[in-house]
Parts: C-alpha cells; sequence; structure tokens
C-alpha cells in the first residue's frame, strides 16, 4: 500500500481535529492581555485556552494528522474538478519538460561522477514536482534559499545546462569561481541564494531577509526556503520558525519530507506529525501539507501560501511529501537501508513525471515520440557540454583567499604569500597547467 494511501486511512479522525481547532480558534479570536479576567478562557501571558476540572494527559494520537492535499491521483485524473489550476497546454508542457530536463541531466552527472569525471552529486529523483510546481507558482522577484536539492527550481528559473555543469566542474565558468561543491548552485540574476553545505543554516537567514523586505515600502515579494525534513532536527530550523512567527515574515518555509535525512528513515527523525504538525500549534504559524509528487498540488498550495504571505505579512510552514528515489549522494549506497521493491514503487506508479505524463495523455497533449526525441536531444546537449566544460581551466588558486571581505585582512595576505612560495618550490608536485594564471 502506498505512503499516500496509507495517508487516506488516517482521515477519519479530521472532523475531531477540525472541532479542536475550532475551540482553540475561538481562544485566540478571545486573546487580549488585560488583566481582566474570562469566565472560559484563561488569561495568562503566555497561554490563552481554556479551564477544564479534570486532568487529562494530552497523547500525540487525541490529534489528527493535517491532511495531505493533492490534484491528482496516481492516473492523472483530477480528483476534485474545483481544484484543476486550469493550467494551459505550453505551461503544462514546460512543466514536464523541466522535470524530464532535470531527470536526464541527473542520470548523465551521476555517472559522471561514478566515472571520476566530477567530485560529488546529488540527484532529485522523486522530487521533481516539488520544485517546478513550487517554482512555476512563483514570481522571478521573490528569493530563493535552498539547500542542495533544489535544482528544478533553477531549470524552471532559466538557469542553463552550461551554467549546471560548469558549476559542478568549478570551472573558470562557475559562476561560484569554483569555490563551491558540485551542485552548491547560486545565480544572483535568478534570485538563489548560494547553497551552503552545512545543514539549516540558510534557515535563519531567509527569514531575516524576509524580515528585511516586509521593512519594504510596499513590498511585492517574498522568501521562499527549502529544507528537507532532516534538517528540521537542526536549532538552526527551530530558531528560524520562531523568528519568522514572532516577527511576523514573509516567508514560505518549504519542507521537502522525502522520507530519509541521508540514511535514518523520517520514523527516526522525529516522533510527530511530520513537519507539518510543528506549524500551527508548535510555532503558530500557518500551515499547508501537499502531496509533493503532484505538481498540480504544489502549485496550487503555493498560490495560495505566497498570496497569504504577502497579505498577511505572517508565514507559512509547507510541507511536501515525496520519496527520495535516489541515493542520497554519490556517497551513499541506499539499497543498505530500504528495500529495492519499495523504490521501484516510487519510481514508477507515484512518480511525479509518471503521473503528469498520465494527465497529459488523458488531454491529448502527450506524443511519445516526441518525447523521445526531446529527451536524445537534452543527452546530446548535456554530453557535449560536458565535454567543453571539463576541458576549461580552473580559476586561479590564489581566488581562494578573495571573495569574503572587502579589504583582504593581514593574517590571510601573510596566508597567501606562503601558499605562493610553497607552490613556487615545489611546483613540479602541481597541476599548475590546469588552473588560470
Amino acid at each position: 500500500m502506498s505512503f499516500l494511501r496509507k495517508s487516506v486511512n488516517l482521515m477519519g479522525s479530521v472532523a475531531r481535529r477540525q472541532q479542536h481547532l475550532k475551540v482553540i480558534g475561538g481562544a485566540t479570536a478571545a486573546r487580549d492581555f488585560s488583566s481582566k479576567p474570562s469566565d472560559d478562557y484563561a488569561n495568562f501571558p503566555g497561554a490563552k485556552a481554556p479551564f477544564v476540572s479534570k486532568l487529562n494527559l494530552i497523547q500525540p494520537e487525541d490529534y489528527a494528522p493535517i491532511p495531505i492535499y493533492r490534484v491528482m491521483d496516481q492516473d492523472g485524473y483530477i480528483a476534485d474538478e474545483s481544484q484543476d489550476p486550469q493550467l494551459g497546454r505550453e505551461v503544462v508542457e514546460k512543466m514536464f519538460r523541466d522535470m524530464v530536463l532535470l531527470n536526464t541531466m541527473d542520470k548523465i552527472l551521476y555517472e559522471s561522477q561514478r566515472q571520476g569525471r566530477i567530485s560529488f552529486y546529488m540527484t532529485n529523483f522523486g522530487e521533481e514536482a516539488s520544485h517546478i510546481g513550487s517554482a512555476a507558482a512563483l514570481e522571478m522577484r521573490d528569493l530563493i534559499y535552498g539547500q542542495y536539492r533544489e535544482a528544478g527550481v533553477l531549470v524552471w528559473r532559466g538557469f542553463r545546462i552550461d551554467q549546471f555543469i560548469d558549476q559542478c566542474y568549478g570551472n573558470t565558468d562557475d559562476l561560484g569561481r569554483g569555490k563551491q561543491m558540485p551542485v552548491h548552485y547560486g545565480s544572483r540574476e535568478l534570485n538563489f541564494v548560494t547553497i551552503s553545505s552545512p545543514l539549516s543554516t540558510q534557515m535563519p537567514q531567509a527569514v531575516g531577509a524576509a524580515y528585511a523586505m516586509k521593512l519594504r515600502p510596499d513590498n511585492d515579494a517574498c522568501v521562499v526556503c527549502y529544507f528537507g525534513e532532516g534538517a528540521a532536527s537542526e536549532g538552526d530550523a527551530h530558531a528560524a520558525f520562531n523568528f519568522a512567527a514572532t516577527l511576523g515574515c514573509p516567508t514560505i518555509l518549504f519542507c521537502r519530507n522525502n522520507g530519509f535525512a541521508i540514511s535514518t528513515p523520517s520514523h527516526e527523525q522525529y516522533k510527530g506529525d511530520g513537519i507539518a504538525g510543528r506549524g500551527p500549534m508548535g510555532y503558530g504559524i500557518t500551515t499547508i501539507r501537499v502531496d509533493g509528487t503532484d505538481v498540480f498540488a504544489v502549485y496550487n498550495a503555493m498560490k495560495a501560501a505566497r498570496e497569504y504571505v504577502l497579505k498577511e505579512n505572517k508565514p507559512v510552514v509547507f510541507e511536501a511529501l515525496a520519496y527520495r528515489v535516489g541515493h542520497h549522494s554519490t556517497s551513499d549506497d541506499s539499497t543498505a537501508y530500504r528495500p529495492a521493491e519499495e523504490i521501484e514503487i516510487w519510481n514508477s506508479v507515484e512518480h511525479p513525471i509518471s503521473k503528469l505524463k498520465r494527465y497529459m495523455v488523458h488531454k491529448g497533449w502527450f506524443d511519445e515520440t516526441v518525447e523521445n526525441e526531446y529527451v536524445k536531444d537534452i543527452r546530446k546537449k548535456v554530453l557535449k557540454q560536458i565535454a567543453v566544460s571539463e576541458k576549461k581551466l580552473k580559476p586561479n588558486w590564489r581566488e581562494m583567499f578573495e571573495g569574503v571581505y572587502a579589504e583582504m585582512p593581514d593574517h590571510l595576505i601573510e596566508q597567501r604569500s606562503e601558499l605562493e612560495k610553497h607552490i613556487e618550490a615545489h611546483k613540479e608536485h602541481y597541476p599548475l597547467k590546469n588552473f588560470e594564471k
């Protein structure tokens, strides 16, 4: 039974949760911070809630899980026509082609690492809909803070194949000048902040950027911060949630819950109701949970989230549930901790590209021959670019000391001088011909 079908079995308790939230909503609506007593609710400054005369230990199972919003079923049919985003053929075809481009590029670059041509790589298999659906619902002026598995957002915004591959090779045309690991992309032009390796560091930064935007007159842009469910266990994540809630920052905290934090499955990562469960009761943040394999569900939800954060100047917790089909990275073998049969289900029946393809077939918008030619063309472009990118020189090695300070401090000047002397004395041991002079 699929993950989504298991979730449906839990929906019988949703009414109970809605009734509970109705009571809490009444308490919230009645809030004031005066000392005037209330017959119905406590008036402590730390919390507003009803008094009861019977002690009761509140258990996690007393709350129904937050439901998962979806538009398409696994066969590509729209479950409720009122939720069809009514996107035109051109937009849907771009969504499909961008997901296919990302998938194809991932396969080739993953193999390039296995051949020793690049040092590291991370694929996006199974999460393409989260990237493309969310990016399509945003405006280019919206600022993106990514983790390291949101390449599809860049694809949608126009990041080119040569830019992806130059970054992975760290050559002179890499926008980051070879100072980052592969897949740590960034683009000032596309409003995509350069990715950092340490988990969750982008989260408080994103909230801070959103707070600065809030202070601008007539602000019409929001910040979207992507992170995984594993990253949500870091201290920076909790600081970001609280910061966003208490200061009212127009940011969408987008959790890609793909089931695995490297080799740690989600049931070992947390015991609550996913990451969405932390939003309403944990931090007082408006929350959305969607089927992350359904590009239309992600699109609709992101549209609603963006409208809300800009109108209300408040954050949204956005959890997209999916399954990480690929290994965590080229340093991982996921078959060591999960069965191959499970992977295959999510790589076929529940795969986001397969679902969108079935939808397009129903609409009469899909042509197998055209798709095959498109995949062949993308493969040729990627392989050709790899041949070009790997021959380009690396940036001058002295650049490792640059780009942090406006004026280089004395200790870095001293270190650079020491390295220059060392390389001059032992240059026969270094591949200097591969670097710019």
